[in-house]
């Protein structure tokens, strides 16, 4: 049995715009295209303003630069509210966050969350264990 509760797949530059237009809403849901298209955007300016802070301030690699760490912290709200919304969007409920708290298997238990497909609020109710 498939959910959808979204309508049609969301485009890059949507899932941008509406990551940060509700950059510091918790509620609410997001779809999997819309949680996946903002990540990628995070991690791609991310990298590149890693690149500038090399080229430019000639920080090391392991060093977190200017342009690096103004980006991590202005990204970081928007970030975890995206998450709330994927969390809740598949079911889970947002406290399944902590699994980032194990280094290696709870990054791979949170990616599996994040994948799971969408519910309807019905299903979404009932207790997740």
């Amino acid at each position: 049995m498939s959910y959808t509760t979204t309508g049609p797949r969301m485009s890059f530059g949507t899932a941008i715009s509406t990551g940060f237009r509700r950059y510091a809403e918790f509620t609410g849901r997001s779809g999997v295209a819309e949680f996946w298209w903002f990540m990628l955007f995070v991690v791609l300016v991310n990298s590149a303003a890693k690149a500038l802070d090399s080229s430019l301030l000639g920080a090391d690699s392991g060093d977190a630069g200017l342009f690096a760490t103004l980006w991590a912290l202005g990204t970081v709200v928007p970030v975890l509210a995206i998450a709330v919304r994927r969390l809740r969007d598949g079911g889970n409920r947002w406290t399944q966050l902590f699994w980032l708290l194990l280094p290696i298997a709870g990054l791979i238990v949170i990616i599996i969350r994040f994948c799971d497909p969408s519910k309807p609020a019905a299903v979404q109710d009932e207790p997740v264990i």
